[in-house]
C-alpha cells in the first residue's frame, strides 16, 4: 500500500514521508505536497529510495 503522511510538529514544521513507493516515486507523488509547504531544508531517503522495480517483482515472485 502506497501512502503519503505529512507530520506537522507542536511548532507547526512539517515532514512529508512516503511509504510504499520505490526509487524516484516517492519524489513524483510527494511533489504536489512540497510546493505547498514551501522550501525544503532537508531530505532523507530511505531504503525504499534504492529499490528498483525489476527487483521488487522479483522478490514478489520468489515468494509466490
Amino acid at each position: 500500500m502506497k501512502t503519503i503522511d505529512v507530520v506537522v510538529s507542536p511548532v507547526g514544521a512539517t515532514r512529508v514521508e512516503t511509504n510504499g513507493f520505490t526509487g524516484d516515486q516517492c519524489r513524483q507523488a510527494s511533489a504536489f505536497l512540497e510546493q505547498a509547504l514551501g522550501l525544503s531544508q532537508n531530505e532523507r531517503l530511505k531504503a525504499d529510495f534504492y529499490k528498483t522495480e525489476v527487483r521488487d517483482q522479483q522478490q514478489a515472485q520468489q515468494s509466490s
